[in-house]
């Protein structure tokens, strides 16, 4: 059952700006001749495919589209939100706008009937009739401003799912802990409009993507699995929502069958729900989409696409890639492999590039946002 949140109250607002920055006319140039310096040809991936830089965004993260064909990029370690363009029909985006700026940790972004939804740590805003207001300074509408302001595990993911409802994960504001308040560890869900807030998966310690099944309507998601117990486990986790109200085991247990030293005692792992595919150990899972379009391979459409942040406290790195999920009958997992690597040099131990977020384009090719490089790639086949 979805559990109401209206009897809760949490604080606290959060004090940020309200203005956005104006740009010069006509944007920021979005490509530069830093975009040549990057090592694209280390990116292993099957036979066909190619990779190029669409944009470069600073920190760029989570990634939401236009109908108009606008690309809204948020921001985690920054105070930003862009907005980048292709106009000329090159595959290269040649605009560039901030939206705003003053922001905290806006990770999160979303468009729903013209307007852009954003994610700070504690309030979701939007800016109206975005796309006739690029490069204007625009003042936000508050949507819901009394999220947690704890900024451990703070920044989020949002989408808008099938029902219409504006999806918000809220991350545990620890490592591991069961916290009093029943909104931490939890993916919410709202009305456009800020109210109605509803807890639709509980046991959640740190979700930063989620998507929708293009035939059942489920919510898969990532989850961050806790650190401090080896290099080895627990493994991160993909999970299917088959309904509201699931508890997916944290703080008590980890990967679907790990009990946790501290708080599993007295509790049983098949109480919970279990991942639908347990994925590397702390490779940091963020971004997935199901691919849905018509550039790639046949075997690839309905597959499901994860961008792995890769791990930051584990003796060998790990992650740092795109990795790619087989789902049989819309509900199965049946492999877990890699599809695009090279972000990581294995012998040297150094990243030049970490995957955040996915998007599946209308003309089947793909991007993925790269908060360590500070691009948007553009991933496609060409046979």
């Amino acid at each position: 059952m979805i559990l109401s949140l209206a009897a809760l109250v949490l604080c606290c607002n959060n004090a940020t700006k309200e203005v956005s920055k104006v740009v010069p006319e006509g944007g920021e140039e979005a490509i530069t001749e830093y975009a040549k310096t990057l090592p694209l040809d280390k990116i292993k991936m099957p036979a066909g495919f190619s990779i190029e830089v669409y944009a470069e965004v600073n920190n760029a993260r989570s990634m939401a589209m236009s109908p108009e064909g606008t690309l809204y990029v948020g921001n985690r370690n920054g105070d930003k939100v862009y907005a980048v363009k292709d106009t000329n029909g090159d595959n290269k985006a040649d605009k560039r706008w901030v939206i705003a700026s003053g922001l905290n940790m806006p990770n999160g972004v979303a468009v729903n009937d013209g307007d852009l939804y954003v994610a700070e740590v504690s309030r979701i805003t939007r800016y109206d009739d975005i796309e006739a207001n690029l490069g204007k300074a625009i003042t936000p509408v508050v949507v819901k401003e009394d999220f947690p302001t704890e900024t451990h595990h703070g920044w989020k993911y949002i989408a808008f799912g099938p029902d219409g409802r504006l999806y918000v994960p809220v991350g545990a504001p620890c490592n591991i802990c069961k916290s009093e308040k029943e909104i931490y560890a939890s993916i919410t869900s709202i009305k456009k409009d800020g109210s109605d807030l509803q807890i639709y998966a509980n046991g959640v310690r740190n979700s930063v993507g989620f998507t929708w099944h293009p035939e059942t309507k489920e919510m898969w998601f990532t989850d961050n699995g806790r650190d401090m117990l080896g290099d080895d486990i627990p493994p991160c986790e993909l999970n299917r929502v088959t309904e509201a109200g699931l508890h997916f085991g944290y703080p008590y247990c980890h990967g679907g069958t790990i009990s946790d030293p501290e708080f599993g005692k007295g509790q049983s792992c098949e109480k919970f729900i279990k991942p639908a595919q347990t994925l590397g150990p702390h490779v940091a899972p963020l971004g997935l989409k199901f691919y849905t379009g018509d550039n790639f391979p046949e075997q690839y459409r309905d597959q499901l696409f994860i961008a792995e942040h890769g791990s930051w406290n584990r003796a060998q790195k790990i992650g740092y890639r795109i990795s790619m999920v087989n789902v049989e009958n819309a509900s199965t997992a049946t492999t877990y492999e890699t599809f695009a690597s090279g972000w990581l040099d294995e012998a040297e131990q150094k990243s030049w590039g970490r995957p955040v977020d996915i998007l599946v384009l209308e003309d089947g090719s793909m991007f993925v946002s790269d908060d360590q490089a500070g691009v948007i790639y553009r991933i496609f086949f060409k046979g």
